[in-house]
């Protein structure tokens, strides 16, 4: 148990109607009495003058005590909840420090909320994650996670590889005792509906790693086929130049937008041709790494007064210039100067980013590809979670190889202890000190 006594303002920065300090560790009574006088009955709390050493008043307001391990760091906690006036709040911190208590690092409350056994890395996670949600989806999401959803379903999934683990190693270990062990077609069956339902959450924390974070959308074309002024329309603001000059865009232009709840970076990108000055070609070349990093492309194209010949020529044009693996969204533009009806048609949008026709159609159909129909299933992930998932599936085929081809119950066994590894990484079963380090830095001080 960290033997530092921590404190740290717990309110954001600036003037409010309340701010509140945290202090949590060891000397936490004893630094508390000495500020506010007698401490109050356990989570209860109780009007106090927070006084210096000379008995001056430095503010007044609610002091709550929460004796350790029944607190939200296991260890003794109390929380002086005053003015939230930056000077206020300043005094009151120094009196703290002066006292022997020290500055916390980010996240370090529930750090040691943490390493005391209070919580899971996940749910830790989850509070950074529902501090930070830039939607109500994701902080529904986080919610979830913070309540526990993910991690008991990561949970149960290591309880059936223990199970089967147990199951094999006692064959092992005891093979000339009449145990009881599983014939392989069963053991077959048992891994390959783990790897099932481990999909299953990958697919699950995928989406909500994808609110966490939100998906890249690419506007990609040639020049003047009004990609930046399509972008300042699903935008609503000017956030991107638009004139009649080709290659007006020089640079990736980007912006923020949520569609249902799902939170957008929007990149608007040069215009795709050979030629140009160097400044143009640059412009092209980071389009093209855009494109190589996006989830989803819209390639736009203007509308042609003949119509579909020459669109269609254009798109197949542009489409064979674009990276094989990511998804493309056709959209045709300018539909204002050639009347041709806004909407969906055999997976093609037309839009007039001008007059606004279109839009919602390419709204919704952009909604209906990023796969969240059932958003209330999801719980928030970040990338760690991802790749602790992979590494475990990847583990997971091959004990069901092994097993399949008779390649003998240790190695069967060997890869479903690596499978149960990986999914101890998520909720901090196995972890590192650099990997907390890294986790606990993103959080904000005070938390």
């Amino acid at each position: 148990m960290p033997e530092a006594t921590i404190c740290a303002v717990a309110t954001p920065p600036g003037r409010g109607g309340i701010g509140v300090i945290r202090l949590s560790g060891p000397d936490t009574a004893e630094i508390a009495e000495a500020v506010a006088g007698p401490l109050p009955p356990a989570r209860e709390a109780a009007w106090r003058r927070f006084r210096g050493p000379d008995g001056e008043t430095l503010d007044e307001g609610l002091l709550l005590w929460f004796p350790g391990p029944r607190s939200f760091t296991g260890e003794d906690v109390a929380e002086f909840q005053g003015h939230g006036g930056p000077i206020v709040m300043d005094r009151l911190l120094q009196r703290l420090l002066r006292l022997g208590a020290i500055l916390a690092g980010p996240g370090e409350f529930s750090q040691r909320a943490f390493l005391n056994g209070r919580m899971d890395l996940t749910r830790a996670e989850a509070i950074a994650d529902l501090i930070e949600a830039g939607s109500e989806a994701a902080a529904r999401a986080a919610v979830r996670s913070l309540q526990g959803e993910f991690a008991r379903t990561v949970d149960q999934l290591i309880d059936r590889l223990t199970a089967l683990r147990v199951h094999l190693e006692a064959g092992i270990d005891f093979a000339e005792e009449p145990l009881e062990g599983l014939a392989l077609d069963e053991l077959s069956r048992q891994i390959e509906a783990l790897d099932a339902d481990l999909a299953e959450t990958r697919r699950r924390a995928s989406q909500g790693q994808q609110l966490q974070e939100g998906l890249t959308l690419v506007i990609a074309g040639r020049p003047n086929a009004g990609k930046s002024s399509l972008l300042n329309a699903l935008a609503g603001r000017d956030a991107a130049i638009v004139t009649e000059l080709a290659g007006t865009t020089r640079d990736v232009l980007h912006a923020h937008l949520h569609i249902d709840g799902m939170p957008l970076r929007v990149l608007d990108t040069a215009g795709l041709r050979d030629g140009g000055d160097l400044v143009e070609q640059e412009g092209v070349r980071r389009a093209r790494q855009a494109m190589a990093d996006a989830d989803r492309i819209l390639l736009v194209v203007e509308d042609s007064a003949d119509r579909d010949p020459g669109v269609q020529d254009e798109m197949e044009s542009i489409r064979r210039e674009l990276p094989a693996d990511i998804p493309v969204t056709p959209v045709i533009n300018k539909i204002d100067l050639t009347r041709r009806p806004a909407g969906s048609d055999g997976g093609v949008v037309a839009v007039s980013a001008l007059t606004g026709a279109g839009l919602e159609t390419l709204r919704s159909h952009i909604r209906g590809r990023l796969d969240l129909s059932d958003g209330e299933a999801v719980f928030i992930a970040r990338r760690r979670h991802l790749q602790s998932l992979d590494r475990a599936e990847v583990s997971l085929t091959e004990a069901r190889t092994a097993a399949a081809e008779g390649m003998g119950e240790e190695l069967v066994a060997e890869s479903l202890r690596q499978a149960q590894e990986h999914l101890g990484e998520i909720s901090g079963a196995v972890t590192t000190e650099d990997l907390l380090g890294k986790i606990f830095a993103t959080f904000c001080i005070g938390k």
